[in-house]
């Protein structure tokens, strides 16, 4: 086992070792807008569980359609609530169906879930559960070649991206891949956002399964995210966002890939459009905790004490008191929350203290 696990550490931990400082400037970014989302994201419990069933059937659409799938996001919420959708390809049901399936019990058990080969397995076995034409292969490792292919919006191949790893490697370089991203996770010498864009870019490559990698390696990015603390997960749909930017997407790996065929091992491109696309997720993130808190966080004195701030360059707690009505002490606690929320900025302190909108 040492002498396998000195092999992992020289084929990532060194490739890691040498991405170019945009790479830590972006996450640095991601890492500051996820600490405001923990220090401000008091949600309402029914508003919370409202967003995650439209983020589970606009993810289960978003990643399906990103393999050449035809369900709209309308089609997939019809599906789930057991309308039937005869104009459709059945395996286009069975897949969206397994993934709703599975992407939810990622958002409900996620603490408890081990990550191993097992698991990565046991995904598989679930996300390709209702289909017909995989009951040979699913939850098992690949035992014929594959390769990854770029699909037009009918599901028909526009080019091949790259070569896979051989069937007969692929047991080996999984375990490798999984122990060396079990024990980056604990040893914590590098990132997490790091070693979860490594993993995935290198599971793509590998491409483990007959079928399904692309979708599985979504629902994987969804468990190791919300296991390392990215906890907005549920409530901003990463896949949509891949969606949107497929092209970029498939490019990325494509750049990554080659160089890891080519033995320089150059992650840098992949890693990019990850970090950019977590970013975007946080900022939708933190704009939807905003437009919550506003609605269901503050008070109607709170929500008043804010939009006379706004209505400002800036404002004095006596100011807000005249304009609005409201008592010293109920204005005085109004700023203490909305510089919680950080929805506000102090500016000075005692008697010349004032606010301005953030």
């Amino acid at each position: 086992m040492y002498e396998i696990y000195k092999i992992m550490k020289s084929k990532f931990d060194t490739r890691l070792a040498h991405l170019p400082p945009d790479i830590l400037a972006l996450v640095a970014q991601v890492d500051e807008l996820r600490g405001r989302w923990v220090q401000g994201a008091d949600l309402d419990r029914q508003a919370l569980t409202r967003l995650r069933k439209s983020v589970l059937v606009t993810s289960s659409g978003a990643s399906t359609r990103i393999e050449g799938s035809e369900l709209s996001d309308e089609d997939v919420e019809k599906l789930m609530r057991g309308l039937s959708l005869k104009r459709f390809r059945d395996r286009d049901t069975q897949e969206v169906r397994g993934y709703y399936e599975l992407l939810t019990n990622v958002f409900d058990s996620y603490p408890s879930i081990p990550f191993s080969e097992g698991t990565i397995k046991f995904f598989h076995r679930e996300l390709l559960k209702y289909g017909e034409k995989d009951t040979l292969h699913r939850g098992e490792y690949k035992k014929k070649e594959n390769r990854v292919e770029m699909v037009n919006a009918v599901g028909e191949s526009v080019g091949v991206l790259f070569e896979t790893t051989p069937a007969y490697l692929t047991s080996k370089e999984m375990l490798e891949l999984v122990e060396w991203t079990q024990t980056a996770l604990l040893e914590r010498k590098i990132h997490p956002l790091i070693i979860i864009g490594n993993f995935i870019v290198e599971f793509l490559s590998i491409h483990p399964f007959e079928d399904g990698n692309g979708r599985l390696s979504r629902v994987l990015t969804n468990l190791l995210l919300l296991q390392q603390g990215y906890v907005y997960m549920p409530y901003v749909s990463h896949e949509k966002i891949i969606e949107d930017n497929k092209a970029e997407y498939y490019l990325a790996l494509r750049q990554s890939q080659k160089t890891f065929r080519q033995g320089t091992g150059d992650a840098t491109p992949w890693m990019r459009f990850f970090l950019n696309a977590l970013m975007n997720q946080s900022r939708l993130a933190i704009d939807l905790l905003a437009h919550a808190q506003t609605k269901s966080l503050l008070s109607p004195q709170q929500e008043a004490v804010l939009a006379r701030i706004r209505g400002a360059i800036e404002i004095a707690p006596g100011e807000i008191v005249r304009a609005t009505g409201i008592p010293r002490p109920t204005v005085n606690q109004a700023l203490q929350k909305l510089l919680r929320l950080k929805m506000i900025e102090r500016i000075g302190s005692g008697r010349s203290t004032r606010y301005k909108k953030t």
